[in-house]
């Protein structure tokens, strides 16, 4: 797959940014497909139990841990490479009192701060999709976990229909996207650092469900918010919806897609 010159620059630029308040109004704090039923089904299909310490790679609003220590009494531990998203996370996590039971760090996802065998599960949701090095962030999460710990994340990929190499440097332009991975090169890439795949879904048929659900939200319930967002930009607003229509086509054809993915270390 074809990579971008998208770095974490820019991606720091969308999160910091309206771009990033654009998503969040309309995918809630979690800030990825399924919000609260989605990570609840991730939890149960990797075992997640009370006192387990889990680290959630690109942590973005915090809101993965929240969940995770409300429901389940985890000790959480977050990374992320944007600094206005780590430091609201650690505002947000303190409104909802739960500062003492996570903990935030800036950094990089592919070099991680934390030592060898240190966590029972590596959490992700939708978001390794912003990282350039997806084999060295698989590579460090293999490290950072005790043996027969679990890594389990949902991530947007390149569907099993594929995609030209002009649709998916449309999407992944937008998306501010280094490249998509797929959900066989996630196998390959776990395999290839020591874990046995215990889960592996498509999730792509109802991914473009909720693609066209926001599309919805924005033209039929909250245009004046995301308008007011983006500056009253009524063009940008266009463009966007433009992008996200031409995301819905992919993902009805089966190019552009979503995976859950459960494995554990051995």
């Amino acid at each position: 797959m074809k990579k971008l010159g998208i770095t974490l620059k820019d991606v720091n630029a969308v999160y910091s940014g309206p771009e990033g308040k654009l998503w969040e109004l309309i995918m809630g704090e979690q800030i990825h497909v399924g919000g609260f039923a989605h990570s609840m089904i991730l939890a149960q299909k990797a075992g997640i139990g009370e006192g387990q310490k889990v680290l959630d790679l690109c942590s973005a609003l915090g809101a993965g841990l929240r969940f995770l220590v409300g429901n389940f009494k985890v000790q959480g531990f977050g990374l992320d490479g944007t600094e206005h998203m780590c430091e609201e996370a650690k505002r947000r996590a303190a409104r909802d009192g739960m500062a003492e039971a996570i903990e935030f760090k800036l950094g990089d996802v592919t070099s991680i701060p934390w030592a060898d065998s240190h966590f029972d599960v590596v959490w992700g949701e939708d978001a390794w999709c912003y990282v350039s090095d997806k084999d060295k962030l698989i590579g460090e999460a293999a490290r950072v976990l005790k043996k027969g710990a679990t890594i389990a994340f949902t991530d947007w990929v390149e569907g099993k229909a594929g995609l030209s190499d002009a649709d998916a440097e449309r999407i992944n332009t937008f998306m501010k996207f280094p490249y998509m991975e797929s959900q066989n090169g996630y196998e390959s890439l776990l395999a290839k650092h020591g874990f046995d795949v215990k889960v592996s879904e498509d999730l792509t048929a109802e991914f473009a469900d909720f693609i066209e659900l926001y599309l919805q939200m924005v033209s039929k319930q909250l245009t004046f918010d995301a308008l007011r967002i983006i500056g009253w930009n009524a063009e940008m607003m266009q463009a966007i919806g433009g992008e996200m229509s031409f995301m819905l086509g992919c993902a009805r054809s089966g190019g552009f897609g979503r995976t859950r993915i459960v494995a554990v270390k051995r």
